[in-house]
């Protein structure tokens, strides 16, 4: 999932694929709900999620989840695993379930079949190579659950007939144009077998990183990105923590002191405190017990959270982030899901204090380009606290959780299915969440580099000051 640790500093994390993938359903676990005593085998059977396009087949030998969409079904997993769970399934009715996960925000909707879809008996099934059955499900995919069509400038109704053109030679080619479209993070093709990956936001992520680089600086590729990461890691902890500093086990976060009246904590990225995914946020909250701890027997009255070089990761790992630093529970922004030619319910999302004590003083938050997905959600629970001020660039743009639908050939599919909207019902989509003008600091620059400084650290220690 992500790359090693930048042995020489210990700091910081890049990520393998720049974010974070999560395949948005992992597994199920089941259990019944106290009110509604269910019959023995009462999960048996056909459940629909229909914003996800999913069909879940729960049986006795194994559960198979397929795939649905105008195109036809295909499996996704033929042998879906119980046992290792990120989501629990709760009974609503003898006719509904409700899927509860462990570490995104998702609350799914399940409602029983009579029978399985007709586009899904063994016989009706897609498992083939044919290019052109391939893309014919590529495409339904998108037209029936992408949720950005516009937002994104794509008229991808303009791109049905390429099915007609596509050939074993070019196939991965057409698909690779298609998905650079959208410049979304959150959308990618993956194919082991063939050693096939794109990620469609990858060239306008290295665009504007590269705003305010030229020369030996600009970045070519991930080692360029790697070193200059490194460089970055490197000044903060000479030049700002004076060598000195704290990390967790795991190595994803990092706090430390500016002087005797600022904190300065890096959250690193949005997963991987725990084992597994029982027990991750189990072991991120002992990690902030102690950070927390840290910070109250400082008595500093001011606080950097830098999450310049967050990737994201899970949603639940940032809100449990997020409690440490409010004081009290508020709403904080809703989410909802593609479904047909509408959306699902907003699912509004709250926020409240937690842990014995939290930072509630001044606060600068850096943000930039590659802070994304899940350290983008953690930036909408922060944002709107008067003592939160963000400085740095606007985030990278993408909050849906990642949908991920398979090909007949095995490839997956991943696409941005859910729409977040703040209190006021801004959507930050595509443009990030940011700082007012006075307050843009970018993430790299040549002045940077060439003299080992970090600007927006220095906005940050002004802001904090004034």
């Amino acid at each position: 999932m992500k790359r090693p640790i930048l042995k020489k500093e210990k700091f910081v994390k890049t990520l393998n694929r720049l974010f974070l993938c999560l395949l948005f359903f992992c597994c199920f676990a089941c259990k019944s709900d106290d009110h509604i005593p269910p019959p023995i085998n009462s999960t048996h059977g056909f459940w629909s999620i229909a914003d996800k396009g999913y069909i879940l087949e729960i049986a006795d030998d194994k559960n198979i989840l397929y795939n649905t969409s105008s195109a036809g079904c295909s499996i996704l997993d033929n042998d879906f695993s119980i046992e290792k769970s990120s989501f629990d399934l709760e009974v609503v009715g003898p006719d509904e379930l409700a899927g509860i996960s462990k570490i995104s925000l998702s609350k799914l909707k399940l409602t029983r079949l009579t029978d399985l879809d007709s586009s899904c008996l063994p016989d009706q099934i897609s498992n083939t190579e044919d290019v052109k059955v391939n893309f014919d499900h590529f495409w339904s995919f998108f037209n029936d659950y992408y949720a950005f069509f516009e937002l994104r400038g794509v008229n991808w109704a303009n791109y049905k007939n390429y099915g007609s053109q596509v050939t074993e030679d070019n196939f991965y080619d057409i698909l690779e144009e298609l998905i650079l479209l959208f410049e979304d993070g959150h959308v990618s093709i993956d194919d082991d077998e063939n050693d096939i990956y794109v990620e469609s936001g990858i060239p306008s992520l290295i665009e504007r990183l590269n705003t305010n680089l030229h020369g030996d600086f600009v970045i070519e590729d991930e080692d360029d990105l790697d070193e200059i990461l490194e460089q970055k890691a490197k000044v903060i902890i000479e030049k700002y923590l004076d060598g000195t500093f704290e990390q967790d086990r795991e190595e994803n976060m990092l706090w430390g002191f500016i002087n005797d009246d600022i904190a300065y904590l890096n959250i690193l990225g949005m997963g991987g405190f725990g084992t597994d995914l029982n027990d991750e946020l189990a072991s991120l909250n002992s990690v902030l017990d102690e950070i927390m701890e840290d910070i109250k027997n400082s008595a500093v009255s001011k606080l950097i959270i830098d999450i310049r070089f967050n990737g994201g990761g899970f949603d639940k790992v940032s809100s449990e982030i997020a409690s440490r630093f409010t004081n009290q529970d508020r709403v904080v922004f809703s989410k909802k899901a593609r479904l047909g030619n509408g959306f699902t319910e907003d699912q509004v999302i709250t926020l409240g204090p937690k842990g014995d004590f939290q930072f509630d003083k001044d606060i600068v938050l850096l943000t930039g380009p590659l802070t994304a997905s899940a350290a983008e959600i953690f930036t909408l629970y922060l944002k709107d606290l008067p003592y939160v001020t963000i400085v740095g660039e606007n985030t990278n743009g993408v909050f849906s959780d990642i949908l991920t639908h398979a090909l007949p050939n095995g490839a997956l599919i991943g696409l941005s299915n859910e729409v977040y909207s703040d209190t006021k019902g801004i959507i930050y989509e595509a443009v990030g969440v940011g700082p007012v003008e006075e307050n843009k600091v970018p993430f790299l620059s040549n002045n940077d580099l060439t003299n080992n400084t970090d600007g927006g650290i220095e906005k940050a220690i002004e802001v904090l000051n004034n």
